[in-house]
């Protein structure tokens, strides 16, 4: 049985970032403020939810301008690139 496109795109793109966001500081951040029995788990809930929200539209947004001034082989490959070098950057530091 195949998927309808839109089906398989939702389900590779909720995957990646997911399994990218599983562990991440992000969800170690969460975490800790979900620790403080004073603040509400909802509250917290509510506001990271936002938070990364935010953060997706901005990626969002920046990609579709990214897209329009280069081709998306390009952009993988400075992504890439820049990944490989704020860990070797990390590693030496």
């Amino acid at each position: 049985m195949e998927f309808p496109v839109w089906i398989q795109s939702f389900a590779a793109v909720f995957i990646t970032i997911f399994l990218a966001e599983v562990g991440d500081k992000t969800q170690l951040a969460t975490l800790l403020y979900a620790t403080d029995r004073s603040l509400n788990p909802w509250l917290i809930f509510g506001a990271s939810t936002l938070a990364l929200s935010c953060a997706a539209g901005i990626g969002v947004l920046a990609g579709g301008w990214l897209g329009d001034l280069a081709s998306p082989r390009t952009i993988r490959i400075v992504a890439g690139s820049a990944f490989v070098l704020i860990g070797i950057w990390t590693i030496f530091s």
